[in-house]
């Protein structure tokens, strides 16, 4: 018997048949579903001190429990001494069980170590059904030892789903248990 996420059991048996109610939709293969999760990290200091990136995929790595990738920049900018092809930020795509898993830990563990948390707004969609949250501080989550941090930043962590409605998303995200702010 092979490894199930908590979270990937609990779409499967509750969250699917919860929107088919709601939505109406007469088959499971009309019920949005959670694609993948990006998280990235811009590090514009990098292009002065090599280091950081190193820091910041050690940093990504462990959140997320994959791989992290440095991003190059695509063209010259003589303005902020950018050159093409110098990394300047780090990403991590997550998908299958370590999507689960990293969506479980951050709904249950890192965002209620939030300062003041209240919920997460609902200005991150994009209208095509995908859905961007901006973390300020890495240090909420625990696997992030707060004295070996370098310097204290934020990541976005964006939520692609296969439907192209913003309210398919926000359900299908709130039933998995996204905190949303009540208006």
């Amino acid at each position: 018997m092979s490894y199930k996420p908590k979270l990937k059991e609990d779409y499967s048996n509750s969250v699917v048949s919860a929107l088919m109610k709601k939505s109406g939709y007469k088959n499971i293969m009309q019920v949005p579903k959670l694609n993948k999760i990006v998280i990235s990290r811009g590090v514009g200091a990098a292009v002065g001190d090599k280091k950081l990136i190193d820091y910041a995929v050690e940093e990504l790595t462990l959140i997320s429990g994959q791989k992290a990738l440095p991003t190059l920049s695509k063209r010259d900018v003589a303005s902020f001494k950018l050159r093409k092809g110098t990394p300047i930020g780090v990403k991590v795509t997550l998908r299958g069980n370590n999507m689960f898993e990293f969506l479980d830990r951050l709904i249950t563990i890192a965002l209620p170590r939030v300062r003041d948390f209240q919920g997460i707004k609902t200005s991150g969609f994009d209208g095509r059904g995908n859905y961007t949250l901006g973390i300020r501080e890495q240090i909420i989550f625990p696997e992030i030892n707060i004295d070996k941090v370098n310097k204290i930043s934020g990541m976005d962590i964006t939520f692609v789903t296969n439907t192209n409605s913003d309210e398919e998303a926000k359900g299908l995200l709130s039933e998995l248990g996204l905190p949303f702010k009540k208006q």
